[in-house]
């Protein structure tokens, strides 16, 4: 067993898209009427298909719930100078006192947004690094100054402060090592993503070296897994319908992925997924439905009402 500061239940969330309050309204009453506890979004500057502002997204979820957690999945920070986005995470926090987690990640699949962002590709990961200590300076509320490499600034406050004061949690994603480094000593969790319970288990253990190493004493540790989920009549129609889905968001063949990484099938297939990935050390669960936003409600439905009654783990009811 990994030497983390885990939860033993685990948690289950949506990840989706908020383009507009009808969508934020549907989504929200949709997480809280189906159990789930976290509502979570992608982040790109330029993206295969049409993507949101995240934070502004987060922003009309967060007006609508007082009970949802809201979170980053993975904001591309590297993208954008942190003192800027500590503002803004600022705001967001305070409208979601406690209920708010801001999951960073270094990118790079789509180099052109980095090239459009006037940043350096190569640099993405030593920018994030020093991003993630410039918020938690900015983050205390008091006079702060920075100087680093990328950002540095005079004596600098800002206020008001967040809600908790320190800020939200940072959870990071990556598989690299260079990513589980960044995640046992800078952050408070994981979010993994494209890799087999196998995979999950070996990156935990990865950052429970490097958090022994850093000292570090946190209450508890997140451990997320974004999964993408089809629930179908069978295996291979839903294996098609991921298939297609998943191939042309990211514009690639993605059908070897789609086998790998995925969970499909009919309820009893994905509830199997789903034991092996929080026997791995998941604890929390981020549901990227795969559909039109009709089908992505009616598999969210499906799920809580086929496949959570087949978990044979313990699991929290929000």
């Amino acid at each position: 067993m990994v030497d983390l500061p885990l939860d033993r239940a685990a948690t289950f969330g949506l990840h989706a898209r908020i383009p507009d309050p009808d969508a934020a309204r549907t989504l929200v009453q949709l997480a809280e009427t189906t159990g789930m506890t976290t509502l979570a979004v992608g982040d790109h500057l330029a993206f295969a298909l049409p993507i949101d502002d995240s934070l502004l997204g987060l922003a009309m979820a967060a007006t609508l719930s007082k009970t949802l957690t809201i979170a980053t999945s993975v904001y591309l920070l590297a993208l954008r100078h942190p003192g800027l986005v500590a503002k803004q995470t600022i705001t967001l926090a305070r409208m979601a006192p406690g209920r708010f987690i801001f999951g960073v990640g270094v990118g790079g699949e789509f180099p052109g947004e980095f090239a459009f962002a006037g940043v350096p590709h190569g640099e993405r990961g030593a920018r994030l690094n020093e991003g993630i200590q410039v918020l938690r300076k900015l983050w205390t509320g008091a006079p702060v100054a920075h100087t680093g490499k990328f950002y540095p600034f005079p004596e600098t406050q800002l206020r008001p402060t967040p809600e908790p004061l320190g800020g939200p949690p940072i959870w990071v994603g990556g598989r690299s090592a260079a990513a589980f480094r960044r995640a046992g000593h800078l952050a408070d969790g994981w979010i993994s993503y494209v890799v087999t319970p196998e995979q999950y288990r070996d990156g935990l253990e990865a950052i429970a070296r490097e958090y022994a190493a850093s000292g570090r004493d946190l209450k508890t540790y997140g451990a997320s897994h974004l999964l993408f989920v089809r629930l179908g009549d069978s295996y291979e129609a839903a294996f098609d319908r991921a298939n297609a889905l998943l191939s042309e968001r990211y514009a690639m063949d993605f059908s070897r992925a789609t086998k790998r990484y995925a969970a499909l099938g009919r309820p009893e297939d994905v509830a199997a997924t789903l034991a092996a990935f929080h026997k791995a050390g998941v604890r929390h669960f981020e549901f990227d439905f795969l559909g039109s936003a009709e089908e992505r409600i009616e598999q969210t439905r499906r799920f809580a009402a086929e496949v959570r009654p087949l978990l044979d783990f313990e699991w929290t009811q929000p």
